[in-house]
């Protein structure tokens, strides 16, 4: 989903592929490697549960390195369980037949493939915008309700992970109906990616691009994290006597679990469960083929039908791909988890961490005028793309952590505090200015940050702050 080129092979070095055929079944490695696999895993899972005092970028670099190490000669070791891939172009037609007589209600487009997108979907008559362009029913859904009734159920009834951590559960059902011959979705399977352009596909060096950007912190988290859940669960499926088990012990790889995690991260989406008391995660064949542009949402779910409704967001011709809106992510966010970005992203924006230091020896007055407003005295804020990068959530913390103690004191016993989420709040020009030049400053940091350089104002962030310094002076 999303722009995006799969021709290109991120992430580790392929593997040579040891063929085999289903009646074969999925290739087993020697119980030497076996047990070199599991002192492996044993490493990755203490290094992966490293915790850091306090956040440091370089120590969660080298710790990053580390992980890569014993993920590479893991890799080695459980390349004897590869498959081979199959050409997604010749399941196509079985994927639509399947669709169709399952009652999805899909006419009048196809699955195409789009310069620079990968597959998508085209149009083949005129819609308006408003027309249904794809049904899909529950049925042929994947979804956490799904979980408990396959050989996950009793797993997922003890393990703390998989009871609250869904998209972590459909990843591990998708893996275990991949690898199942009689598998209701095995249509829809075997037209997903063979692989994906998220941060977990990335080798080092492609990595260290990102360094100097808002961007690299949450992507090391992610590979952390999913490193962590394979040796937790790979941990877990060779101890277990569980004959349901049984089936993902065999099959179970950093790349078969990296496939699965991102195929849910890329695709997933929320839908009532059946009783309608609360939301699944789930994975909506046919819908997740298409591509993401600016708009509004256009998806939504028909509890009468009980199948989910996507409609058009704009007129399209016949010929041209149909794209929807994926929702208000940055660009970071559509890179870290979706494995593209979209250049002309009217949602973009730069996460900021700001916060109160407990060194301030105004804290307690920062901090009790912004709970006040709602807003906390740590996190992360959001600087939007445009000429008011600035909201009120944001404006309101910069007045709050740039005021002294008099003006703390004046809006603490102010009943018209929450004025200060406004532009044209009444306040003093001192701090306003003040204000102005924290964040201008804390930009340019940020900017020198990177690796690269660009000229001094030539981003858009930094000619809106100083415009308004200028109306604050």
């Amino acid at each position: 989903m999303g722009r995006k080129n799969h021709g290109k092979a991120h992430g580790r070095v392929k593997l040579p592929v040891q063929e085999t055929n289903e009646e074969e079944g999925v290739p087993k490695i020697s119980p030497q490697k076996r047990s070199e696999v599991k002192n492996l895993v044993g490493k990755l899972l203490k290094v992966t549960s490293t915790i850091l005092p306090t956040p440091n970028a370089s120590k969660e670099w080298e710790i990053h390195l580390e992980i890569e190490k014993l993920l590479e000669k893991i890799n080695k070791l459980e390349s004897d369980m590869k498959i081979p891939i199959s050409d997604r172009d010749t399941r196509i037609e079985e994927f639509i037949n399947w669709m169709k007589e399952n009652g999805a209600e899909i006419d009048g487009i196809k699955i195409a493939q789009f310069p620079g997108y990968g597959y998508g979907i085209k149009a083949e008559k005129n819609f308006a915008q408003g027309d249904l362009l794809i049904a899909v029913p529950r049925k042929v859904m994947l979804t956490t309700e799904n979980v408990g009734d396959s050989l996950l159920g009793p797993l997922m009834r003890t393990d703390p992970m998989l009871q609250h951590m869904p998209n972590v559960a459909l990843s591990l059902l998708l893996l275990i109906e991949k690898f199942k011959p009689d598998s209701f979705w095995k249509p829809y399977i075997a037209v997903l990616p063979a692989e994906y352009t998220t941060v977990l596909y990335f080798k080092t060096n492609e990595l260290q691009e990102l360094k100097g950007s808002p961007s690299l912190e949450p992507a090391l988290k992610q590979c952390r994290n999913i490193a962590r859940q394979y040796a937790y669960f790979s941990n877990l499926f060779q101890q277990s006597t569980d004959p349901g088990i049984a089936s993902l012990r065999e099959v179970f790889t950093y790349e078969q679990y990296c496939w699965a995690v991102s195929t849910v991260m890329t695709r997933q989406n929320f839908v009532p469960s059946s009783d309608g008391k609360s939301m699944l995660t789930a994975l909506i064949p046919m819908w997740d083929m298409c591509n993401h542009t600016n708009g509004k949402l256009s998806t939504d779910f028909n509890a009468v039908q009980d199948r989910s409704e996507c409609m058009a967001c704009r007129d399209y011709q016949a010929g041209e791909q149909i794209f929807i809106f994926y929702g208000p992510r940055t660009n970071s966010e559509l890179f870290v988890h979706n494995g593209f970005v979209y250049p002309d992203n009217e949602h973009d924006g730069l996460r900021l961490k700001l916060g109160v230091s407990r060194e301030d020896p105004l804290q307690p007055e920062r901090s009790k005028l912004l709970c006040r407003l709602g807003i906390p005295a740590a996190g992360d804020f959001l600087l939007r793309k445009g000429p008011d990068p600035v909201d009120g959530r944001l404006l309101a913390f910069l007045r709050v952590f740039n005021m002294g103690s008099e003006h703390l004191k004046h809006w603490l016993s102010s009943d018209r505090s929450c004025d200060l989420v406004y532009p044209d709040c009444a306040l003093e020009t001192e701090v306003e200015s003040k204000m102005w030049k924290f964040l201008l400053t804390r930009i340019n940091l940020l900017q020198r940050a990177y690796p690269t350089t660009l000229e001094l104002f030539s981003c858009g962030y930094q000619k809106s702050c100083c415009l308004m310094l200028q109306r604050s002076m």
